[in-house]
């Protein structure tokens, strides 16, 4: 190594050193910003990035490297609800059909579809697709698919994706037609989510050899993920990294880099002087305290995307006493939503209303929120019996923000009595105790992936999907599930968007979360990486990634 390259490569591992020992000794926060300007900031004035940006020297030419804040819990998309793992997943497997940027359907594995009548519908499938195991794409894996999201030995998290689906008809060996149990408009949408990534039968059947021998489903793929992907897994390091390379045999377009590597960087400090030193190409996430920092820094841009997503505070609706809907609508009363946004987001996202943001389908303008007023959520709270207030638990994981909204909710409660104890728990353990309705209160997210209202209240609010699935506030309305069985199953654009618009007042009666906002997805990304972007829907998208040298 020359002499310069190896000063440089000091230089780098000092700034990183420097944050850390900063963050230790509680002096300034490696969240802010140190560029006092609005312009781009050269490396010499800021001590940030060394000059061309040196790789680390076990990086490949063609290696993207993202640092981020956490690992997947699971390559095993038909197990799994969390983000980290979808964004994984998609690289390494295909879906049916799938979302463009305008969040309009198009073809994946299937080629092209036709509704035959109200409850069926016909897709003709991609030929001569290979899986990483040698194995062929075709008619009975799609089925084999689809029986193991239904499969109740199986228990997936994702079955309601597919749950309306009655029978998989294997036509001939590229045909197949799918038979819903009640009319489904947006069954393509479910289709495109990533949790419905085909897997190879092959892997599926050792998968089921794993539960016949006793373990969970899942206990394979979870680690030996076999899919059709641009990418296939090539190592994985848990709680480290994840190391994805280019598949050979992809039947689309070859991807444009050899490697792609996930190492987990839980420190935003850190992250961002891995971006700025050439460490990595692309962080996530960026938290808005870091936006002018991200923004002021030579070589390094800042991805905004707009979202699909709502940020919240669920209850455990079967607590005490978050069972009485007065105390829900007076904790909703205290938090001052715009004081979060500006105060935490640094103004990026938008309130929210209710669960659904505005680009998914069945959104309503109209409906109107819990309004902000401590008088009212005091005077809620007498009603219930609870003038003297109470003692309660708010759970988050370790991402900033969370910790931060945490912090908040615990003053602002403070004010009409509520005594708060924040508990940060870690990130897979928090999936599995919420799930599980261990908790009182906690700060989560969900992301509408499939554009449809429907995934975004049926999954999270329906009675039969308590726990795993997605309903954490364990919320049990009868009254609310009728109108969520009656959207789904209404063909009529017009009628579903009014059985939703009443769905949506329903919920911001009853008050089972305490609904914040609308992120706005933020990445670093160095100016040397070319065709990326995120989707709404919250999946950063590789697919068409170079990097310039």
């Amino acid at each position: 190594m020359s002499g310069n390259r190896r000063v440089k490569l000091l230089i780098g591992i000092l700034v990183i050193m420097t944050l850390l020992v900063s963050a230790c000794s509680g002096g300034k926060s490696n969240n802010s910003d140190p560029a006092p300007n609005n312009g781009k900031t050269p490396a010499n004035e800021t001590g940030q990035k060394e000059a061309g940006g040196e790789k680390a020297a076990e990086t490949a030419p063609n290696e993207l490297v993202i640092a981020w804040l956490s690992d997947p819990p699971s390559m095993d998309p038909h197990m799994s609800t969390d983000q980290q793992t979808s964004i994984v997943t998609t690289h390494l497997y295909d879906t049916l059909v799938i979302h463009d940027k305008d969040l309009s359907i198009q073809p994946g594995l299937a080629e092209s579809w036709t509704p035959i009548d109200d409850l069926t519908w016909e897709f003709k499938l991609r030929q001569g697709v290979k899986y990483t195991d040698g194995s062929a794409f075709n008619a009975e894996v799609v089925k084999a698919n689809l029986d193991r999201m239904q499969d109740p030995k199986t228990s997936s998290p994702r079955a309601s994706l597919v749950g309306m689906i009655k029978e998989i008809k294997v036509v001939d060996e590229y045909t197949v037609q799918l038979v819903t149990e009640y009319a489904f408009s947006p069954l393509l949408a479910h289709l495109a989510h990533p949790a419905v990534g085909m897997i190879s039968a092959e892997a599926i059947k050792l998968d089921y050899e794993k539960i016949d021998a006793g373990e969970k489903a899942g206990a394979y793929l979870s680690q030996n993920p076999v899919g059709t992907g641009t990418f296939k897994l090539e190592s994985w390091n848990p709680g480290q990294e994840v190391k994805l390379a280019a598949n050979p045999d992809y039947w689309g377009n070859p991807a444009k880099v050899d490697k792609v590597t996930f190492k987990v960087v839980s420190e935003e400090g850190t992250r961002l002087a891995e971006l700025e030193t050439g460490y990595a190409h692309i962080i996530d996430p960026v938290s808005p305290s870091s936006i002018n920092r991200a923004e002021s820094t030579e070589g390094v841009s800042l991805n905004r995307q707009a979202s699909l997503s709502l940020s919240y505070i669920g209850f455990n609706t079967e607590k005490k006493p978050f069972d009485d809907v007065r105390v829900r609508q007076a904790l909703s009363m205290a938090i001052n939503k715009d004081e979060i946004i500006q105060g935490i987001y640094e103004g990026t996202g938008i309130p929210a209303v209710g669960p659904l943001a505005p680009d998914v389908f069945g959104f309503d303008e109209t409906v109107k929120p819990i309004e902000h007023n401590i008088e009212n959520a005091k005077a809620l709270l007498k009603e219930a019996g609870l003038e003297g207030g109470f003692s309660t638990t708010l759970w988050t994981n370790d991402n900033p923000e969370r910790v931060k909204i945490a912090e908040y909710a615990q003053s602002k409660l403070k004010e009409i009595g509520v005594d708060v104890k924040i508990e940060v728990v870690e990130w897979g353990a928090y999936l599995a105790q919420t799930a599980e309705g261990k908790h009182d209160m906690f700060i989560l997210g969900w992301s509408t992936v499939t554009a449809d209202a429907d995934y975004g209240l049926y999954e999270l609010f329906h009675s039969k999907n308590v726990g795993l699935p997605g309903n954490r506030t364990f919320t049990k309305n009868p009254d609310l599930d009728k109108l969520l069985e009656a959207g789904r199953q209404e063909n009529d654009p017009d009628q579903r968007k009014a059985i939703y618009k009443e769905a949506q007042e329903k919920l911001v009666d009853i008050a089972p979360m305490l609904y914040i906002h609308h992120q706005e997805y933020l990445n670093g990304v160095s100016d040397k990486v070319e065709g990326f972007w995120r989707h709404p829907n919250g999946i950063m998208q590789l697919k068409e990634v170079s990097i310039k040298p």
